[in-house]
């Protein structure tokens, strides 16, 4: 018994997560009222205040979830890159196709990103939040440059280039397409400009397009 009371609070939780993070990234954290989340849901406001202290916390446990989902998402499909090809390079080049390939799959155009969408209201938050959205941001540099790292070992670069704005590329360039996608209500233009940075990545440490 107190395991299903346990399952169905945990359910309870992440139901209200859902439904935090759909109004998020639709009309942004500001918003988004605990009245609607409670309605939305199905449950009682001490309901919502048995999960979360405060919309703060909400906030907090909204993005901690959101970057874990994402980290676990790129290092499963760069694994999967890595066995298909060892080398560094065109094992980047193979991932960075079966992210432009994930996206184009998408039913509709990218729901929208919660760094940015917190970022963009960052006046909302404390400090601690904001730390873990820089963290967010920071993560992807990391991730990414670590892979340029390994690449330039082998490939030395064909031009003057900065690896951590190289790195930086990917996340202006996955933003800046969800907000063009979004706008001009087509969903192949996030997929559009993962496969041009795929180009430029392979332009850059061969001198040749990518097929």
């Amino acid at each position: 018994m107190l395991d299903r009371a346990t399952k169905k609070g945990s359910d309870t939780r992440e139901r209200l997560l859902d439904a935090a993070e759909t109004s998020v990234l639709e009309k942004g954290f500001a918003a988004t009222s605990i009245e609607e989340l409670i309605v939305a849901v199905g449950i009682t406001k001490s309901g919502f205040f048995y999960h979360f202290r405060d919309k703060g916390e909400l906030a907090k446990a909204l993005l901690e979830r959101y970057l874990e989902r994402e980290e676990v998402i790129l290092d499963d499909l760069f694994a999967r890159a890595d066995e298909l090809h060892e080398d560094p390079l065109h094992g980047f080049l193979i991932g960075l196709k079966m992210f432009a390939e994930m996206m184009a799959d998408l039913p509709s155009a990218h729901p929208g990103c919660l760094v940015a969408s917190f970022c963009y209201q960052d006046q909302l938050f404390n400090r601690e939040i904001r730390d873990l959205n820089a963290a967010g941001v920071l993560a992807w540099r990391r991730r990414f440059r670590q892979r340029l790292n390994l690449i330039a070992a082998r490939y030395p670069p064909r031009m003057d280039i900065d690896l951590d704005a190289m790195a930086d590329m990917m996340s202006a360039l996955v933003d800046g397409g969800i907000i063009l996608s979004k706008v001009v209500g087509d969903k192949h233009v996030l997929p559009g400009q993962v496969m041009l940075y795929r180009e430029f990545v392979r332009a850059a440490f061969l001198g040749t397009p990518a097929s």
